[in-house]
């Protein structure tokens, strides 16, 4: 599979898809079969397993927290696959905003997301994550250097926590910042989309009015990627001395991330 090729299509499985074909620099390329995404694997089916297993995955990274495997439920299990569970964010950490998103009235939905709170949440959750998790987002860029190739990330929607940590292998592995944030951007398209589910008795259900106060919270915009790198820029500089300094990513690594994954 390819960027340019068709996906196969996972019906239990949200926002999948190969990095394959991204650009790299010097005419370089992710490998197709390498590098996947997507949101999380508990709903999988038979034939989005049998398609999974085809994929020879060596390591699945999991950034849910107890709360959404409780919510969700445990990813399937894959023959031969080094399943590794590293949460991003605490597992209490938003309960109750999240508590409230499902079955919030429509008074507290209002005055917890309308006027900007919502897409502010975000970019601070995105800044956040730059900041505060870099020991995670090191341990994986080093987990792949020493050769847990090919790789699945994803989070619940495979959109936010899975994002930002593709986006940051990307830019490890020198793939263009325009490459980067266009990929993102496809966890927008429909079939891509995480399903929203509002509790049965909560005030408004899924109304346009609703839809409108939560999408910041479930789509994928250009200006929460983009703050964190500008969160990059601010706390080292530029991404050479992030990766160096704030994950411990080093030349070394680098290279063979790049071996690993690039042709």
């Amino acid at each position: 599979m390819t960027q340019q090729s068709a996906e196969p299509l996972l019906t239990g499985v949200r926002n999948f898809r190969d990095l394959g074909g991204l650009p790299a620099g010097d005419g370089r390329r992710i490998r197709p079969g390498r590098f996947f995404r997507s949101g999380h694997l508990a709903k999988a089916t038979e034939e989005d397993r049998r398609i999974l297993d085809s994929l020879g995955l060596h390591t699945i990274f999991d950034f849910r927290n107890a709360a959404d495997q409780a919510l969700e439920g445990a990813d399937v299990e894959l023959r031969g696959v080094r399943n590794v569970n590293l949460p991003l964010t605490d597992p209490a950490d938003g309960a109750d905003f999240w508590r409230m998103v499902r079955h919030g009235q429509l008074a507290q939905l209002r005055a917890e997301l309308e006027d900007g709170r919502a897409a502010g949440r975000m970019v601070a959750s995105y800044r956040m994550m730059i900041r505060e998790r870099r020991d995670e987002h090191g341990r994986v860029l080093r987990s792949l250097a020493a050769g847990s190739v090919p790789v699945l990330m994803h989070c619940a929607a495979g959109k936010d926590r899975a994002g930002l940590t593709v986006a940051i292998t990307l830019l490890a592995l020198g793939v263009e910042r325009e490459a980067i944030i266009a990929d993102y951007l496809k966890s927008n398209i429909g079939v891509n989309r995480y399903r929203v589910t509002r509790g049965r008795n909560a005030e408004g259900g899924l109304s346009d009015e609703v839809m409108e106060l939560l999408a910041p919270l479930f789509d994928a915009r250009h200006e929460y990627l983009q703050a964190a790198f500008d969160q990059i820029v601010l706390d080292w500089g530029d991404t050479e001395t992030y990766l160096r300094d704030g994950l411990g990513v080093d030349p070394e690594h680098r290279e063979r991330l790049r071996d690993s994954f690039l042709h």
